[in-house]
């Protein structure tokens, strides 16, 4: 049984199976050999990439049939998620950026949607601010409405894609919120169109000198009396927080799965170069503590996919499943960074090169652990699931 099939298709049906090879064909033919190319200069993804994972109908899978989408759940999603992040993470989170935000009129959803369902029509999300990451209650970006405008101030971090978006999800606080323990309340969302490739007058961006995930650009954003229309904003007013928040279940699983598809790619890439690798006139795979070294990691690789697998299926099957999410998130995430690691030791010095993908794997499997909601968040969620919250620490 080889590394790249173990464990893959258990309890997946046959379509779901074919949605699977799509994937890791396109991934290994398409994404791949991009991702060689471009990472180590720090290039981008191309359009025409995100063109064909367009036609493909990557951009689809979660929306409905009636919308011209694929009508496919969660777990269909994270399949292909999975595939794609085994070539190259940036292109395995793209796809999320097709996803229209809750709240936006029928009128933008329909004038919208048959392009985001191409890839055509990308948005960009700016919740954290440079003070204010996993306590997404205590933005301090204001919005003001002047008439029949909103003008919002402040300054946000962390917005991926923020320069090539057709648009930002941007949150703001538009009233003081009633007490400290209610502090969510009183941040409204709203829906800032721009053209992409740049930013509209109001809004000054600097790039993120990041380590990894280089295949598209995050941005801090300033907003300075930047103006929007009245109905830019998304659903109530005060009530963007719960917006926000309603979309983590999913966005964790879609993490996991991003990690699990790393990890593959290191074992992948390890088992590879363990055959092919001579000391002491033998193959290094021969030898029986890379051996074992190997074992574990496949190991781990389908724990983490099956727990990610299964929180997948309890989004389509309507659970709240908020803390198995976590447990998802968590697990793969912390088990990618150490199966990355791994493999780039499989590879010795070679491993700690740009001439292998191996220091790729590592340095963007380190990134799980840290946004849509650090480990020690999980680990948060997960024991306030199991103990209940701790009386009067708010915390």
């Amino acid at each position: 049984m080889s590394a790249t099939t173990w464990g893959r298709t258990t309890q997946l049906t046959e379509e779901q199976q074919h949605i699977q090879r799509l994937a890791r064909q396109f991934a290994m033919d398409e994404v791949l050999p991009l991702a060689n190319e471009l990472d180590p200069i720090g290039g981008k993804i191309p359009p025409t990439l995100i063109q064909r994972m367009g036609e493909v109908g990557f951009f689809a899978i979660m929306t409905s049939v009636e919308d011209g989408g694929l009508g496919l759940g969660a777990l269909e999603y994270i399949l292909v998620t999975e595939e794609l992040a085994r070539a190259w993470m940036s292109v395995s989170s793209i796809i999320r950026s097709s996803m229209l935000p809750r709240g936006l009129s029928v009128e933008k959803r329909a004038k919208y949607m048959h392009r985001a369902v191409m890839g055509e029509y990308l948005g960009a999300f700016s919740l954290s601010e440079p003070d204010t990451g996993s306590d997404a209650a205590s933005i301090t970006c204001r919005a003001v409405l002047d008439g029949s405008e909103w003008v919002i101030n402040g300054a946000k971090m962390w917005c991926t894609n923020a320069d090539r978006a057709d648009y930002i999800v941007v949150f703001a606080r538009t009233s003081a919120p009633p007490t400290e323990d209610k502090r969510h309340l009183g941040i409204s969302a709203f829906f800032v169109e721009k053209e992409p490739g740049g930013f509209p007058s109001g809004i000054h961006a600097a790039a993120a000198r990041k380590i990894g995930y280089t295949g598209w650009d995050t941005f801090e954003l300033v907003f300075d009396n930047f103006r929007v229309p009245a109905d830019a904003l998304l659903g109530d007013e005060g009530k963007g927080f719960y917006a926000g928040m309603s979309s983590l279940e999913l966005a964790r699983v879609h993490t996991a799965a991003r990690a699990v598809g790393l990890a593959s790619a290191a074992l992948e890439d390890a088992v590879t170069f363990a055959q092919r690798r001579l000391q002491f006139g033998h193959p290094i795979s021969e030898f029986q503590a890379l051996r074992f070294k190997i074992g574990d990691m496949a190991a781990q690789i389908e724990a983490a996919r099956q727990l990610t697998y299964a929180a997948a299926r309890a989004i389509d099957a309507g659970e709240k499943c908020g803390a198995l999410a976590s447990a998802a998130k968590y697990i793969a995430s912390e088990m990618a960074e150490k199966v990355t690691s791994e493999g780039l030791q499989i590879h010795g010095g070679a491993g700690y090169t740009t001439d292998f993908a191996a220091q790729r794997y590592w340095r963007e499997a380190r990134l799980t652990k840290i946004f849509e909601g650090t480990s020690e968040i999980q680990l948060k969620i997960l024991s306030d699931d199991v103990l209940g919250k701790a009386p009067g620490t708010g915390r």
